[in-house]
């Protein structure tokens, strides 16, 4: 990320420019706002710091010509006494923040540092969405752990695969996602897909939902009705929970995925199906058919690729990324700015169990966008998260903790080092060190 710094005054702009370099800032400074402009595009990684009084083009005019260009770079203005009522104006129409003269160097690097903040969370995310709207998994499956990585890769093998498939994870981990990557990176994409919870459903109606039913099949039964299954036919069927399914029906779906063919309740006439089931479960099946709860013939069936997804406690490198996706989805929807994020709420981030998992990570990112706080005591961290998880040593929880700190670092600066370690307040050679110790390199968070 670089400060693209702007004044007319040659002594003014070396002086600023010194001030943000001797802190590890990329600094690019020019004197004249048309040299500014000439080196802007949208998607700019980086900020602009300008006076407000220069000859020809002024930092005012400046502003409206860079927010032509990518409304969502920040624009800091440096300001004269007289100025700030008209800089004021300028934030209030889009200007990032503004600093009165002479510049407090402490009082720069800071609204700077929050400004490049910004502009990185921004940029993360427009690529996060552009490979959401691509269809691309990196922005529907989001994360740079191992265990998202080997996630990611078996969704994109099974894609065309003419297979069923059964995903285990717990309660939050995001099996519907995964469900709907699968059908949407396939060729089955133009089709349906089609959710049914069978534990939401009562065993009354779910025989209807799946099957469909024909007029006077049963009492109230006006009309004729479409069931989940048929109206999959081309696409994909994810049945969720499926461990709630009654047992009567386990026989008839696993007839289904043998046959491929169903029967609407009270009609005689079989439908052939060409869809692609998906079934996900929180629960061991295996364990559940030695007890008798689910048939073992369906297990088997089921079985044919199981799919894991991995519990949030599992992949903690991956949380801050995630809760800085969805801070700022909720602030935009709430028309809200997100909340810059300190050290402390990371560390509280990666210190917390997540039994709720991705869910949970969601609703506190939630309440942060809303100004309500993040919610996350220690009693309900991974210190003390006993029956949850099993509790880690102390030494390796420090250890991932760390870990944790030091990747949302270098994400935050691009991948320099020496900023990195500037921000964590340590030198370079202690960085590296620790950098080798995590398996940790630069080339993983340096910028395109």
């Amino acid at each position: 990320m670089t400060v693209l710094l702007i004044d007319d005054d040659p002594e003014v702009l070396d002086s600023s420019r010194q001030t943000l370099e001797l802190e590890g800032l990329a600094v690019l400074a020019v004197t004249e706002a048309e040299a500014a402009l000439a080196r802007l595009g949208a998607s700019w990684p980086g900020i602009v710091v300008t006076d407000v009084r220069m000859p020809g083009m002024d930092g005012f005019a400046l502003l409206d010509r860079i927010r032509a260009v990518d409304p969502e770079v920040p624009v800091v203005l440096i300001t004269g006494h007289g100025d700030i009522a008209m800089a004021i104006r300028a934030v209030r129409e889009g200007a990032y923040d503004f600093i009165e003269k002479p510049a407090e160097p402490g009082h720069l690097v800071e609204v700077v540092r929050r400004a490049l903040d910004h502009r990185a969370l921004v940029l993360e995310n427009r690529r996060l969405r552009a490979q959401l709207a691509d269809g691309g998994l990196e922005g529907r499956i989001i994360g740079r752990s191992p265990a998202i990585e080997r996630l990611r890769a078996a969704v994109a093998n099974l894609a065309d695969a003419e297979v069923d498939v059964l995903l285990f994870g717990e309660t939050g981990t995001g099996k519907e996602l995964v469900a709907r990557s699968l059908h949407e990176a396939g060729r089955r994409r133009s089709g349906n897909f089609v959710a049914l919870n069978c534990g939401a459903m009562p065993d009354s109606i779910i025989e209807s939902e799946l099957f469909g039913h024909e007029p006077g099949a049963f009492t109230g039964a006006q009309g004729r009705r479409i069931g989940k299954l048929e109206f999959a036919a081309g696409g994909t069927l994810f049945l969720d929970e499926i461990e709630s399914m009654p047992m009567h029906l386990q026989v008839k779906l696993l007839r289904v995925l043998q046959e491929r063919a169903i029967e609407r309740i009270g009609a005689n006439r079989t439908i052939p199906l060409d869809l692609r089931v998906i079934a996900a479960t929180k629960v061991d099946l295996l364990k559940l058919a030695g007890e008798g709860r689910f048939r073992e013939d369906l297990y088997y069936r089921l079985n044919v690729v199981t799919v894991p997804l991995p519990p949030l406690r599992e992949r903690r490198e991956d949380v801050s990324l995630l809760f800085r996706h969805f801070l700022d989805a909720a602030a935009t929807r709430s028309r809200r700015t997100a909340p810059p994020l300190d050290a402390a709420t990371l560390s509280r981030l990666a210190a917390h169990a997540w039994p709720g998992n991705v869910r949970e990570l969601r609703n506190v990112a939630e309440r942060v966008a809303l100004g309500l706080g993040d919610g996350l005591t220690p009693a309900s961290s991974a210190l003390s998260a006993a029956g949850t998880a099993e509790i880690e040593p102390l030494a390796d929880q420090i250890d991932r903790i760390e870990k944790q700190l030091i990747e949302d670092a270098l994400a935050r600066c691009g991948g320099r080092v020496g900023e990195t370690a500037e921000r964590l307040g340590i030198t370079r050679k202690t960085l590296y060190l620790k950098m080798r110790h995590h398996g940790l390199s630069r080339d993983d968070f340096t910028e395109e």
